[in-house]
């Protein structure tokens, strides 16, 4: 691990920008460490963070940090690394150190974030919950940001659909926030991964999770809102997505405060979400559907909707219990394979 790279965020009166400007000139912060200080000064550093590079009062800060990433299991990304996540390269403000617990291998998989409030309805708790089992389903990574509500019912999706999930955190990978999401966290820490560009000991602060919403939508081909008010964190992660150039999706809902935010994105030209496939359907991604294990019985039924059919009619042709149709039909839904039609009619898609 390049001490040099862990230095960066102990130096004050220097940003993202101006540290993007210093490594595209000299190629890494080792190089810029080695530079006289009349050359920094015309990159326009101020004198202080000069004087700590020049005198090397860095150093001692830079290997406790390293100390304490080595003993709480994480790893650490720089944006020079080979591994640093391609989509997340591209924006405007790319975090120059990402830190990770977990399967870092993910962050260059297909992603899609799902956001939306943290005060959820059933409804919006079960749509998060069924669009990301329908993009796990599909080998598609589902990121979002571990709060309570649409976050929390995103990644349980994701896990219970034993597909992958990326959190990304508002504060140090060492803090748990919120700590009701405990068990959840540690179940990412395994099977999927934790990320974020604040040091480790960070608490969880108010200004941090607009800054951490960039990576979200960065990390993403598209965010899908599920539900937000006006006034919804989730909102400023649909604009940073904007601004990105990527997709954004909402959910529909009905007619009230809770559900503004989500209804004004769709006025703005948002693609409305009823069902997994309009997002897949976006981003063609068909084929990812035959890798996916069908039983005889769902076999069958794809056999029959290349025309709408509905339950009934599935049953008497069949010759197949109710109750177990039912639950089948939910199953290819999320999967994306069918969708229902008005008149409670199935078809494939």
């Amino acid at each position: 691990m390049d001490l040099y790279w862990l230095a960066l965020p102990f130096l004050p009166r220097i940003g993202n920008q101006t540290w993007m400007k210093l490594l595209n000139h000299f190629g890494s912060p080792k190089e810029i460490f080695s530079v006289p200080a009349k050359e920094l000064k015309f990159f326009g550093l101020h004198e202080e963070t000069i004087k700590i590079i020049i005198s090397g009062q860095w150093k001692k800060k830079a290997e406790a940090l390293f100390k304490k990433i080595k003993n709480l299991g994480l790893e650490i990304i720089t944006y020079n690394d080979d591994k640093y996540p391609k989509l997340l390269k591209e924006i405007f403000d790319p975090p120059l150190i990402l830190y990770i617990k977990g399967n870092k291998d993910l962050l260059n998989t297909t992603c899609i974030a799902i956001v939306g409030t943290r005060r959820a309805s059933f409804y919006g708790i079960k749509m998060a919950t069924k669009l990301a089992i329908g993009l796990a389903e599909s080998g598609i990574t589902v990121v979002s940001g571990l709060a309570r509500g649409i976050d929390a019912a995103a990644h349980k999706g994701a896990l219970q659909a034993k597909g992958k999930t990326i959190a990304v955190l508002g504060c140090g990978l060492d803090v748990i926030y919120p700590k009701e999401n405990e068990k959840l966290f540690n179940e990412i820490a395994e099977k999927g991964a934790l990320i974020s560009e604040f040091l480790p000991g960070t608490p969880p602060l108010a200004h941090n999770f607009p800054i951490r919403n960039r990576i979200i939508s960065g990390l993403s081909l598209g965010v899908v809102v599920v539900e937000a008010a006006l006034k919804s964190g989730s909102l400023i992660t649909a604009n940073l997505a904007l601004e990105q150039g990527k997709e954004v999706f909402a959910v529909p809902g009905p007619i009230d405060e809770s559900r503004k935010g989500t209804h004004n994105l769709l006025k703005q030209g948002a693609k409305l979400v009823e069902d997994v496939s309009d997002i897949l359907e976006e981003f063609h991604f068909y084929s990812k559907t035959v890798t996916l294990n069908l039983d005889p019985l769902q076999e069958k039924i794809l056999s029959l909707l290349d025309t709408p059919k509905t339950l009934e009619e599935i049953a008497i042709i069949l010759n197949e219990n109710i109750t177990n149709l039912s639950a089948t039909l939910t199953l290819l839904e999320v999967q994306g394979l069918i969708k229902q039609l008005p008149g409670k009619q199935y078809i494939k898609i």
